[in-house]
């Protein structure tokens, strides 16, 4: 009997000692493909990895690349910054009319008559009340967009064509309006849209417009132009936070043009994303394996390594806005069902990433204030059925924090 006692708690340590951990399990789940995926937790405090897999192995982001473009702009510009959209009579004023056009300056601003957060007012309302306020009542000329303020295509070449006529998949114009969508589906003139809407609006007030209208990039003409509407933004702040709890496109792709502007670049998206890079490597992140195509991870040209990604994480885990922007599990955007009802529940934040065969997330563990304490990154890649993966995640996180 002895003996039996003693052999069994000798097999009871051995399979103890050789139990899968976490990261074994999560691995050997059926919906992972260890060799497309990567996994690095790191300890924010104290710089130790505790847990690891592929770190530097390059993989498709997704939506996480958000993470990345938001991160850059923030670093460059700060969450004060806002768009602007201008509004000129490039013509003198005489008496009740513009001897000229009314010219919309395009900014970039992705929330112009937007139908989420944050809200927008009405640039129509500022532009009648504008004519108003000088006496006008007449436009000899006609409606102008200047879209000068971005070159390069309004998408990305390498998007897929698939994704171009979906609402997700429209591109970002110097002058977007009603996030450049109609019923599910992507708009491709918004600035046409707008005119369209502004002719409407203009001629309700009783203002006459005599010319037609149209979209160009010559500029103003008029080098006395009168600005009458400069139409402001929501800070840089809260668009981002809508951004990541939407996982929002066009506001990412916008943010990402933002930064090329402001680092001395043309506006074009290719531009942008090559000092993009150029930046995150300068502030010492790893950034080999890494190809950044584009500012909301539509891309399947893009690739990101764990410790790429962690690198960020880290540099801007003392940015208390920075880490708000993000989903807390079980209870907001994206994340909302995500370690619902687990101790985890409200102490991870987390931005999500999900295409057609990968699921990833990025972000932190928080303390009961809501302070980043871990940095964490889950990218998986050729997965199995999406709910299985996203369970194995959720299994990972629960054992390495217990």
């Amino acid at each position: 009997m002895k003996r039996n006692i003693i052999l069994t708690l000798l097999l009871i340590t051995v399979a103890t000692l050789y139990a899968a951990s976490p990261l074994d399990a999560f691995l050997g789940a059926k919906s992972i493909t260890p060799g497309s995926t990567a996994v690095l937790v790191r300890d924010l405090k104290t710089g130790e990895t505790i847990t690891a897999h592929n770190a530097d192995r390059p993989l498709l982001p997704a939506s996480i690349m958000k993470t990345v473009t938001i991160a850059g702009l923030m670093k460059e510009q700060g969450p004060d910054e806002r768009f602007h959209t201008r509004v000129y009579a490039d013509g003198p004023i005489e008496g009740n009319a513009i001897d000229g056009d009314l010219v919309v300056e395009g900014g970039g601003d992705p929330t112009l008559g937007a139908d989420c957060a944050p809200a927008s007012s009405d640039i129509a309302e500022e532009i009648i009340a504008a004519l108003r306020h000088h006496g006008i009542s007449n436009i000899k000329g006609g409606l102008r967009i200047d879209e000068s303020l971005y070159s390069g295509p309004a998408c990305p070449p390498s998007w897929a064509a698939g994704d171009l006529n979906e609402a997700y998949g429209t591109g970002s114009h110097a002058l977007n309006f009603r996030r450049n969508a109609s019923g599910g589906r992507a708009v491709k003139n918004p600035e046409s849209v707008f005119l369209s809407y502004l002719s409407s609006r203009l001629k309700g007030a009783g203002i006459s417009v005599n010319g037609g209208s149209s979209v160009g990039t010559e500029g103003l003409k008029d080098r006395k132009a009168t600005l009458l509407v400069d139409h402001v933004s929501d800070r840089y702040a809260e668009v981002m936070r809508s951004c990541m709890m939407r996982s929002d496109n066009l506001f990412a792709e916008t943010f990402l043009r933002a930064f090329g502007l402001a680092r001395g670049k043309d506006g074009s998206t290719s531009e942008a994303a090559g000092e993009m890079l150029a930046f995150w490597k300068n502030a010492g992140v790893p950034t080999e394996g890494v190809t950044l195509i584009d500012g909301s991870g539509l891309s399947r040209s893009n690739r990101v390594t764990a410790n790429f990604i962690s690198g960020i994480l880290h540099d801007m885990s003392d940015n208390e806005e920075y880490a708000s922007f993000m989903p807390l599990a079980g209870q907001e955007g994206t994340l909302s069902s995500f370690l619902k009802g687990t101790p985890l529940e409200a102490y991870v934040a987390m931005k999500t990433g999900s295409m057609n065969g990968i699921q990833c997330y990025a972000g932190y563990k928080v303390d009961e204030e809501f302070a980043p304490t871990h940095s964490i990154v889950i990218i998986m890649n050729d997965i199995g059925a999406r709910p299985a993966a996203r369970k194995a995640a959720e299994k990972l996180l629960l054992e390495t924090f217990q």
